[in-house]
């Protein structure tokens, strides 16, 4: 498992793209046959990807935890991104198809991961610490909290699906859901904001071989940005704003975690005061 200190404000002020991209992106999440995790120190949370082979794919836990299995102390939120997949937890089998998501709580000790069908599954995966176990519960895509958000004029029309959150499937900390954009559409979160009781991780989906996203970051009177391609995350600190504009239309899924879980804490940061 790769680890990843946090950084300030101030350090990030100073580096140099390289220097961002290697402490703020994270590229090459999906290999075949393993299970890929990179942790952080932004609120101790782990990103990873699950490909697994022609059987089941088990999630183990890192030396770094010091932990006798993975969900000892932690929460663990799944996204399939691609094809049909299984998620098995203590021997309970969850199938879920593309856009599907499932919370597995603190206390289960056996979690694999399978492909279903002749597509190979791709599971995306984000856990944060845990002070107490909720019930593992999965959510079909489209069955979240939806929200219809922007508009055409102003090339920001998307579809916003809140799965974990506290009045959804219930957490410790980790609210996650998936945004999707419309055709035509190429901006999120924009004007953007901040929210300094949260961490907030993206992984950028759907987003076609000759296209990127330019991801914008930073404080708002330091901003920096990052060229994002296609099942590529960004971990974004809580001091840092977080939004993003395509060259075409894309997804990305969303997952926060820190202080509380009210996803509308928010603190605005007007579009003239952005430098």
């Amino acid at each position: 498992m790769e680890n990843r200190h946090a950084v300030s404000k101030r350090e990030a002020a100073g580096m140099t793209t390289e220097e961002l991209r290697t402490n703020f992106l994270v590229p090459d999440l999906f290999n075949d046959g393993q299970v890929t995790l990179v942790h952080s120190h932004q609120d101790r949370v782990i990103v990873g990807g699950a490909v697994p082979g022609e059987g089941p794919l088990k999630l183990d836990a890192p030396d770094e935890l010091r932990a006798e299995y993975f969900l000892q102390r932690r929460e663990l939120g799944v996204f399939v991104i691609q094809g049909t997949g299984a998620v098995t937890t203590d021997g309970q089998r969850h199938e879920l198809p593309k856009g599907g998501c499932i919370y597995v709580g603190r206390g289960v000790r056996d979690v694999s991961f399978e492909t279903v069908g002749d597509e190979q599954a791709l599971f995306y995966l984000f856990s944060a610490p845990a002070h107490t176990s909720y019930p593992t519960a999965s959510v079909l895509p489209g069955q979240g909290d939806i929200r219809e958000l922007g508009d055409q004029e102003h090339a920001n029309r998307r579809t916003l699906n809140r799965y974990i959150h506290a009045d959804g499937i219930k957490s410790c900390q980790i609210v996650m859901g998936l945004t999707q954009l419309h055709s035509g559409s190429m901006w999120n979160t924009m004007p953007a904001h901040t929210h300094d009781r949260r961490m907030e991780a993206y992984l950028y989906l759907d987003v076609p071989a000759d296209a990127r996203v330019v991801h914008l970051m930073g404080e708002p009177t330091q901003t920096r940005h990052l060229i994002v391609g296609n099942r590529e995350a960004i971990i974004s600190p809580s001091w840092s704003i977080h939004s993003g504009v395509g060259t075409q239309a894309y997804s990305f899924i969303w997952a926060m975690a820190g202080e509380n879980q009210d996803f509308d804490d928010m603190d605005h940061r007007p579009i003239e005061t952005l430098i």
